[in-house]
């Protein structure tokens, strides 16, 4: 068994590596996860032996019994992240120890063998060691995926005895189709994310199955996200379908839903408001509610919207639409405090600005 303060991955020579000219044509426009790199980090969890088996491997499909957990039960969680080519070829994460926290919460949520958070770490730097050449440069990014999934064969209602731990990781440029323009989101009067005592602030692939139809109908109004409200009274604002919300008021005060154990505990969220009051802004986590977003928006109190999320990072939201028509946000662009924030977060997880809080991790 290995144990907390030393973890031991043992490496698998890939039988046919990807060449540096395919590489390279695949940077030249990688889109948002659809290609893959070529290897991938796995560990195991029984009852009997806690975590061990730690190895880089080749990318390939996992041999699964039908009667596997994971399958029936839905028992499986899951992280964002990324990895920036920084200055003399070296390689920064953001906040690493952040996602291997909120991965533990996640296990605990859905009732299953935590990470260390040493492992987790280790796992994260051995991918990105091994596939350090797939990080583009300039403004894309090396996208990790950590998750984790039951993996017992065993059809009994109960939370399994075995784990699969593994890392995976895809090159990506711009998550929206308009890279840095304004989006337009749908505001959903029939679908909600999250319930209390639910798992909406847990990590799930289940929370994001039940988006799903609410973001297809979102796009059938011509929307890039769905924005969900809450289940209980319909009225208050929690977060769209994979990000966190904020609004800027003419008070220069920026507003956010507080976190309720229905909203996901965003790593970008949680960057947002620090830096943000590290800048000498106002922040007020409270709630919001529809009706007095749309006043707001009329009165011209609300300037600027942005959702934020590892995968967009900062996204300017121009345009809001739901059942009783639509409205513009200031002039339908992305708004000066929502580039002065993008700009400032961005530049510190690419080590092009100063870290005045010491959140980049010099992964090589």
């Amino acid at each position: 068994m290995m144990t907390n303060t030393q973890w031991a991955f043992t490496q698998e020579v890939h039988p046919n590596p990807t060449s540096i000219d395919a590489i390279a044509a695949h940077l030249e426009n990688p889109g948002f996860g659809r290609i893959f790199t070529d290897h991938m980090v796995t560990a195991r969890w029984t009852e009997e032996r806690g975590w061990h088996d730690a190895k880089v491997e080749f990318r390939k499909p996992f041999q699964l019994d039908p009667a596997c957990a994971v399958l029936h039960y839905a028992q499986e969680i899951f992280e964002g992240m990324k990895a920036y080519r920084g200055a003399g070829d070296s390689v920064l994460l953001f906040r690493p120890t952040e996602n291997a926290r909120r991965f533990q919460r996640s296990a605990e949520r859905m009732a299953m063998a935590p990470v260390p958070e040493a492992l987790f770490i280790k796992a994260v730097e051995a991918l990105v060691s091994a596939d350090k050449r797939w990080i583009p440069d300039g403004d894309g990014s090396l996208y990790l995926r950590p998750f984790m999934f039951a993996s017992e064969t065993f059809l009994g209602v109960r939370p399994s005895k075995e784990y699969i731990f593994c890392v995976i990781a895809c090159p990506v440029g711009p998550y929206f189709k308009n890279g840095n323009s304004a989006v337009t989101v749908w505001v959903s009067d029939e679908y909600t994310r999250a319930a209390p005592g639910g798992t909406g602030a847990a990590k799930c692939g289940g929370n994001y199955a039940a988006s799903l139809l609410a973001q297809a109908q979102a796009a059938e109004h011509g929307c890039d996200q769905v924005v969900f409200l809450d289940a209980v009274e319909h009225r208050w604002v929690e977060e769209l379908g994979g990000m966190n919300i904020f609004f800027s008021m003419a008070d220069g005060t920026l507003v956010t839903p507080p976190l309720n154990g229905n909203i996901l505990p965003g790593i970008t969220r949680a960057s947002v408001i620090d830096l943000a009051r590290n800048e000498g802004i106002t922040v007020e986590e409270r709630p919001y509610s529809f009706d007095q977003w749309c006043a707001d928006v009329a009165s011209g109190h609300l300037r600027e919207v942005f959702a934020c999320g590892t995968a967009a990072v900062i996204a300017g939201v121009g345009r809001i639409r739901h059942v009783g028509g639509e409205l513009v946000i200031g002039d339908g662009t992305v708004g000066p405090v929502t580039e002065r924030i993008r700009d400032l977060l961005t530049g510190i997880q690419r080590g092009r600005i100063d870290d005045p809080l010491s959140w980049v991790h010099h992964a090589g």
